[in-house]
C-alpha cells in the first residue's frame, strides 16, 4: 500500500504551516506497512489541479490524505464534504481571489471524502485527541484542494480514496498568541497517523452521529 499525504506552504502572512511540517515529517517513513510520500501544495488556486494531478500520477498512491490549515478550530477536523464554489476572503499567494467561481467549470455541485471519517473519529476520540466531523472545508484554497482531489479520484483514477483534514494552528503561531485554539506539532503527528492506520483498516466506515444542527 502507498499513502500519500500533502500539506501546503504558508499563506496569509504566516512563515509557517503546520500541514507542511505534518506531511514532511510523516513522509519517508512507514505506517502498518504501507509507505507514505510526502507532497507540499502551493496555496493558489491556479496551479493545484495539475498539481495534484501530476503527484498522484508520479507516486501512485492507495489513499490521499490532504491538511490544511484551519485558524480558529479546536481539533482535528475531518471534512465531509467539498463545494465546487471558490469565494476567497483574501488573495492566495498568487494574488488570486475569485468570487463565486467554481472549482472545476464540468464538475458537480459537491463530493464526499471517500475516508472512513466516523471510524476515524473514534479513534481519534478514543487515543484523547480533540476531533470533529466537520461539514464545510469552507470556500478557499483549502476547499478547492479538497474538490480537486475528489474530482481526480472520481474522474481519473477510479480506485483511489481520498480525503481532507484541517489541523487547527500551532502553539507558536500569531493567531495563537492572539488567543485562537492551539495543538502541539506532536498531537497533530500522533493524529494523523492515527488517521492513516484507520484508513489502512477500514473499508467500510461507521454509522456514529457526528451531525450538526446548524
Amino acid at each position: 500500500m502507498q499513502v500519500l499525504v500533502t500539506g501546503f506552504e504558508p499563506f496569509g502572512g504566516d512563515t509557517i504551516n503546520p500541514s507542511a511540517l505534518l506531511a514532511t515529517r510523516l513522509g519517508g517513513g512507514r505506517i502498518v506497512g504501507a509507505m507514505v510520500a510526502h507532497e507540499i501544495l502551493p496555496c493558489a488556486f491556479a496551479p493545484l489541479q495539475a498539481r495534484l494531478r501530476g503527484v498522484i500520477a508520479a507516486h501512485r498512491p492507495d489513499l490521499v490524505i490532504a491538511f490544511g490549515l484551519a485558524t480558529g478550530r479546536a481539533a482535528i477536523s475531518l471534512e465531509r464534504v467539498a463545494i465546487n464554489v471558490i469565494d476567497a476572503r483574501i488573495p492566495d499567494n498568487n494574488g488570486d481571489a475569485p468570487v463565486d467561481r467554481p472549482v472545476i467549470a464540468e464538475g458537480p455541485a459537491a463530493y464526499f471524502s471517500t475516508l472512513p471519517i466516523k471510524a476515524a473519529m473514534a479513534d481519534l476520540h478514543d487515543a484523547g485527541i480533540p476531533v470533529e466531523i466537520s461539514q464545510t472545508a469552507g470556500t478557499y484554497v483549502c476547499n478547492a484542494a479538497f474538490y480537486s482531489l475528489m474530482h481526480l479520484a472520481a474522474t481519473e483514477f477510479p480506485n483511489l480514496r481520498a480525503g481532507f483534514v484541517h489541523l487547527p494552528c500551532l502553539p507558536d503561531m500569531p493567531a495563537a498568541y492572539a488567543g485562537q485554539p492551539a495543538l502541539s506539532a506532536s498531537t497533530m503527528h500522533r493524529a494523523a497517523r492515527t488517521i492513516i492506520k484507520t484508513c489502512l483498516a477500514c473499508n467500510t466506515d461507521r454509522r456514529i452521529a457526528a451531525g450538526a444542527v446548524a
